[in-house]
């Protein structure tokens, strides 16, 4: 994978050296045509295509800022209320990630959407303890995100 990227960077310069013009327009342009180049190859590499993992990136990227909206939203809406009707709680969390980066990677975005932090993670039974600021509403949420970021986090490690 990391040799796609690199060939394809290089397919980008030397169409930038062909056209005489270093700006980011003839680049991008290049860029371009080296994925498509490279994606009319990827038969010959080693390594699956770089793109599938660059749409997963996105796609992880998008799913964590549409949770991130999400629970913001939910968050202003208890804090601005004239009384605080939540009840905070811990509550644990089996994951289906192995690796210490998966783990972390799932941790720290779980922990980015307000509402909820990671306190304790058990790695070899697969357990996350986690802090919900009202455990009634933010549960269910909460698992939600992490089935959904699970699945594309799984896509973008392996």
């Amino acid at each position: 994978m990391t040799m796609q990227i690199l060939l394809n960077l290089l397919i980008a310069m030397v169409w930038m050296l062909l056209h005489d013009v270093w700006n980011t327009l003839t680049f991008t342009i290049g860029f371009i045509l080296g994925f498509f180049i490279i994606y009319s190859f990827r038969r010959f590499f080693p390594t699956p295509f770089y793109g599938r993992k660059l749409w997963a990136i996105l796609k992880l990227i998008y799913l964590f800022g549409i949770d991130l909206m999400m629970s913001s939203i939910v968050v202003i809406g208890q804090v601005i209320r004239p009384r605080l009707n939540i009840q905070p709680g811990i509550f644990k969390m089996e994951t289906k990630l192995k690796t210490e980066w998966e783990l972390a990677m799932l941790v720290n975005l779980l922990t980015l959407t307000p509402g909820s932090v990671v306190m304790e993670i058990a790695p070899e039974e697969g357990i996350l303890y986690v802090h919900a600021m009202d455990v009634k509403r933010n549960k269910p949420s909460v698992i939600k995100t992490k089935n959904k970021l699970e699945d594309v986090i799984i896509e973008v490690m392996r």
